[in-house]
């Protein structure tokens, strides 16, 4: 991991002090690039979120596809996490936490939007980060790939109608064309615009591509770390009234993560897949895809909403947490291979 990545949790919270100390110094500007919208796409975020997409997307090789079924049950498992639980075990955590256990400490005006955020978060899985942290558990290198690209593809069909059912589901109306732009501005164009820069790359060689990866690597943090800082100047009045709002909200996303990493990690050893394979398998079901997830809910949402906090709440401990499910899936990898044994 490159010295961003490693201290993204300090960044964002760095971010979340600017932030605050600009938008209560410095309220104007911001106003004004909160009214540059288009569509209901903001111009300024709309540039922000394709510079740190595109470089994560250029990662991603679709050609790996094929890999696939070496590693079916693997597969397998991440897609049942990633798709048949992930987003609905976050839309039951939201209801629990946030209408009811935390409901009497929270904005009731912002209740829905906090629940819309969490299901953002997790109804878009990891893509690019997954590949550090398969790296850092000795993870199948062509698994990780495969897997990342299975699911870039999916969600250009999924996200859409898994976000508008669960948020039917817990009575939030959003427009259905706002939901589809967004997955075409942030999914779809991104991915076109990464995949014929990849195939141009290549035609000079791996090694321009590797070269090209080194020098932009740093953009997708960057303009990350920008946007958190135009979020929280925008959140800044809120957070000042209640502080406690984001551990409130970091409950709900760190039961979810070590939920689904638990599932993930355990189906894979019910199935005997290799630890190798386990390791990757559990971390995407993980984390999540928060660049998307942030910038649908400045789509839908908007600047000050619950929704855009919730998400950038996901942000906040993403590194850290990632870190101890990357350090618990190497610990155990003894106890993973004993049954891997017995059952031979």
């Amino acid at each position: 991991m490159n010295v961003f990545e490693r201290y993204l949790t300090l960044w964002v919270f760095l971010c979340i002090v600017a932030g605050i100390a600009l938008g209560q110094l410095l309220p104007a500007p911001f106003q004004a690039v909160g009214r540059m919208e288009v569509a209901k796409v903001n111009i300024p975020v709309g540039i922000l979120i394709w510079v740190m997409i595109i470089p994560m997307l250029l990662k991603v090789d679709f050609g790996a596809l094929h890999q696939v079924r070496r590693h079916w049950r693997g597969i397998g498992v991440t897609l049942f996490v990633n798709w048949g639980v992930k987003p609905f075990s976050m839309a039951l955590l939201g209801w629990i936490f946030v209408r009811h256990v935390f409901a009497p400490w929270l904005p009731v005006a912002q209740l829905d939007s906090y629940i819309a955020g969490l299901i953002l978060l997790a109804a878009a899985p990891c893509t690019a980060m997954v590949f550090v942290w398969s790296r850092l558990t000795n993870g199948h290198p062509l698994f990780t790939l495969s897997q990342v690209a299975l699911n870039d593809t999916i969600m250009v069909f999924a996200f859409a109608p898994i976000v508008a059912l669960l948020l039917g589901l817990s009575s939030i109306i959003v427009p259905w064309e706002t939901l589809l732009t967004s997955v075409v501005l942030y999914i779809v164009i991104p991915v076109l615009i990464a995949q014929v820069w990849r195939r141009a790359l290549l035609r000079r060689g791996h090694a321009a591509l590797e070269a090209t990866l080194a020098r932009i690597g740093p953009w997708s943090i960057a303009a990350l770390l920008a946007t958190l800082v135009l979020l929280f100047a925008f959140q800044g009045s809120a957070i000042l009234e209640q502080p406690l709002i984001i551990a409130m909200l970091a409950v709900p996303i760190l039961i979810q993560v070590f939920l689904n990493s638990t599932l993930a990690y355990w189906l894979n050893r019910e199935l005997g897949e290799a630890h190798n394979v386990a390791c990757p398998s559990a971390l995407i079901g993980a984390s999540n895809f928060f660049e998307l997830a942030v910038a649908t809910a400045i789509s839908l949402f908007g600047f000050e909403s619950g929704a855009a906090l919730a998400t950038v709440v996901g942000v906040l401990i993403e590194v850290s947490v990632m870190l101890l499910v990357v350090r618990v899936v190497n610990g155990t990898r003894h106890w993973y291979e004993q049954a891997a044994v017995a059952t031979r």
